[in-house]
């Protein structure tokens, strides 16, 4: 069955406990967190204080995606502001094999994020070390977005580079899913499907998260 993760991003930050409860009350895996810091992407969203803030409202497992430059020099404080999940991008790593070993001794899982242009084959030599890998389907800084139809032939292709390999690597999904796209984008090859406006923007988000996750 695949994992649902709401990303907090599309939430109403005025309301944001409510909102984390609602997603404690929900059959949501996970709660997707989006960083962004202005460089790597051109939007700003949140960052430490906020994360450490929803992690006492919480119950869900912290899905924390850094679109962010160098993100080694933050990796330990995200740890402890709750991430339990730590997500890069392989375009901000120089030394992408040394950043997944550091969020490894922190005590997260560790994943790494591709951009639509970046191709899954990059992947290659750090397949074997990384416990998910996250397809952005949209081009990364905001939300509402359209998801863009190659992503399809990318999940195909890195399920296949996980299969022959015998690996349990997560393929995440983030960017324009929605309860339309859901079931193909599963049939693909998906196990983690993110998302922030056809959750929270719903007239009944929890029921929302319902079809999601039993899409078929």
């Amino acid at each position: 069955m695949v994992l649902v993760a709401p990303s907090l991003l599309a939430s109403n930050f005025l309301r944001l406990e409510e909102e984390c409860k609602m997603i404690n009350d929900s059959q949501a895996d996970w709660l997707h967190l989006d960083v962004m810091d202005g460089r790597f992407v051109p939007n700003i969203s949140f960052g430490l204080p906020v994360i450490a803030q929803v992690r006492t409202a919480t119950t869900k497992i912290c899905d924390v995606h850094l679109m962010i430059e160098e993100p080694e020099r933050y990796a330990s404080d995200f740890k402890k502001a709750g991430a339990d999940r730590l997500i890069i991008h392989l375009e901000a790593c120089r030394h992408l094999h040394s950043n997944i070993q550091q969020i490894k001794s922190l005590g997260m899982a560790a994943g790494v994020a591709l951009n639509p242009a970046t191709p899954v084959e990059l992947l290659s030599d750090i397949l074997q070390d990384l416990d998910t890998v996250l397809i952005m389907s949209v081009n990364p800084g905001f939300g509402g977005q359209e998801f863009i139809p190659h992503t399809f032939q990318k999940i195909r292709t890195l399920r296949r580079m996980i299969h022959d390999r015998g690996l349990k690597t997560l393929i995440e999904i983030d960017g324009g899913v929605t309860t339309e796209n859901a079931t193909p984008i599963i049939h693909a090859g998906a196990d983690v499907l993110v998302a922030g406006s056809t959750v929270f923007h719903s007239k009944d988000p929890k029921a929302t998260i319902h079809t999601l996750k039993y899409s078929d």
